[in-house]
């Protein structure tokens, strides 16, 4: 059973479907600026999709030509939403209510997808870089373009670039505001998979309800096991990975597994 629901002046569109939960950008202005209005209703989402039991993976996507268009240059140029007072109000702003967004989406032991279309821009790339899976349309295009702006990522962009293509490919990126397009995002590990701009969802939400059938617990340690090892020594990734093991290989949810996988091969044969 699907369920959508849209909060009183909410900028999201949320649906549960399964045990997949999508997360769409839905605001009605073109590139859906990441103010901090849609920084806040995203973190809340993703914070009340962390506490439930029920959803097994999530997915990011937006309506319209582009996913994200990072922030808005008007309001910039204005004075207005982050930009309101001098530089520890607006340092405290970021810490306090933009932050809330890497630190969620960091911190959500599911999967999580971003399906990105058109444009992924400054702080429209940074959101994609932090969801764990990309899949691109043909169209899209990611840029770390803060500097044309005189600026640099201010909610953990640089983190997550680095991380995901290597700190000379970051480097260039970010010198230079350069736009990927998808398939040069493919070739340096950004996107997973390019696919044709009307399959961008569909597919999406197909990869998400493969891994949402994965066994939950089992699942949300793995994704937990493959992020810590990437930043630990060999030593503690095998001890994290026996006391994870150990858990698992006690557990029910794999004992059914284990069932289920033997009584499908003898009705195989």
């Amino acid at each position: 059973m699907t369920m959508t629901h849209r909060e009183p002046d909410s900028p999201l569109l949320v649906r549960c479907d399964q045990q997949v939960l999508t997360i769409e950008l839905a605001s009605g202005q073109p590139g859906h600026p990441l103010t901090v209005a849609m920084t806040e209703h995203l973190a809340d989402a993703l914070e009340d999709a962390a506490r439930r039991t029920d959803i097994h993976c999530v997915v990011l996507q937006s309506q319209g030509r582009h996913f994200c268009s990072g922030g808005n240059v008007k309001d910039m140029r204005d004075g207005a939403d982050l930009m309101q007072g001098g530089v520890a109000d607006v340092r405290d702003r970021l810490r306090r209510s933009l932050h809330r967004l890497p630190r969620a989406l960091q911190a959500i032991e599911v999967p999580t997808i971003a399906a990105v279309q058109g444009a992924a821009v400054g702080a429209g790339c940074d959101l994609a870089l932090m969801c764990d899976i990309r899949i691109a349309s043909v169209d899209a295009s990611f840029a770390e373009s803060f500097l044309r702006l005189g600026l640099v990522s201010g909610i953990g962009g640089a983190w997550f670039l680095t991380r995901i293509v290597g700190l000379s490919k970051a480097l260039e990126m970010s010198f230079t505001s350069e736009f990927l397009g998808a398939e040069a995002a493919e070739r340096c590990g950004i996107v997973s998979e390019v696919v044709a701009r009307d399959a961008l969802h569909a597919r999406a939400a197909e990869m998400a309800a493969r891994i949402a059938a994965n066994p939950p617990t089992a699942m949300r340690m793995a994704k937990k096991l493959v992020r810590e090892s990437a930043a630990s020594s060999l030593p503690t990734a095998l001890e994290m990975a026996a006391s994870m093991q150990a858990i698992l290989l006690c557990g029910d949810e794999h004992k059914q597994r284990v069932r289920q996988f033997l009584d499908a091969d003898a009705a195989h044969r």
